[in-house]
């Protein structure tokens, strides 16, 4: 009897710890830049920190824009140009007559649209959680496009900063009354402070083709410790209750094995 109950219970954690193990998911890294697709804003489309502000960033004063998906060359986003609040700045697309439709972005949604050339203002945010000595790498997508109404070549390319490191995108020759597709960055720093400001700046040439760099999917992800080692996952806690459980269950078994 002893022997059948201490089996029994073996058993019944050992199936515990099955579940467990098959579904506990490990804790898998953690991006650090809040809504890095620009999907969440108090107004929707517009000209940010103007008429919609757009959660977690800033860009108090500048000529950048955020676009919901299909929008840029229809409807676009309302701005204030020379003392007017009723323009609707839109990009070149296949909506409006443009050379090529405007792609989208593989993160999709909305996406920031910021002119290199006028009023250029970074769109930055704060990230406080750096660890000193961790590498990490920030991702994003890109693309280049041009004001609707306006012709000729253009130029653009993105400056983006962060606890003290510079990184450039290439610069993009784009047509007239043309964007390109959407292209994929990656860049890795070691942190040196715990907290900096992410700032993405547009550049761009010339001034009076309004050249307009595309961002969206920014992301921030720990890649490698101090000592070298991938960055420690841990058991998510929801998993520990059903460990506590099966440890209860042998415990019985053990004191009822004692029992004469």
């Amino acid at each position: 009897m002893t022997i059948s109950v201490l089996s029994k219970a073996l058993q019944g954690f050992a199936a515990v710890a099955a579940i467990v193990l098959a579904s506990s998911a490990q804790a898998g890294p953690v991006n650090l830049v809040q809504n890095g697709g620009f999907e969440l804003t108090t107004s929707g489309n517009g000209q940010v920190d103007f008429n919609t502000s757009v959660a977690g960033w800033s860009a108090p004063g500048g000529y950048n824009f955020v676009f919901a998906a299909g929008t840029a060359d229809t409807s676009g986003a309302a701005t204030w140009f020379g003392g007017q609040d009723d323009i609707a700045l839109t990009l070149w697309g296949a909506n409006n007559g443009g050379a090529n439709a405007l792609a989208n972005s593989a993160n999709g949604g909305n996406f920031i649209a910021a002119d290199g050339a006028y009023g250029v203002v970074p769109i930055q945010q704060a990230i406080n959680n750096l660890v000193i000595g961790t590498t990490y790498m920030l991702k994003f997508e890109w693309a280049a496009a041009q004001q609707w109404n306006f012709h000729g070549e253009t130029s653009e390319k993105w400056s983006v900063s962060i606890d003290g490191n510079t990184f450039e995108t290439a610069t993009y020759v784009n047509p007239s009354q043309a964007s390109s597709s959407w292209m994929q960055e990656a860049f890795t720093f070691t942190a040196k402070s715990s907290g900096s400001l992410l700032s993405f700046l547009a550049a761009g040439t010339p001034e009076g083709h309004p050249p307009f760099s595309l961002l969206d999917g920014v992301s921030l992800f720990a890649i490698g410790t101090p000592d070298g080692a991938p960055p420690a996952e841990v058991p998510e806690p929801a998993s520990l209750p059903l460990m506590l459980a099966g440890l209860g269950l042998l415990a019985v078994a053990l004191r009822r094995c004692r029992q004469p």
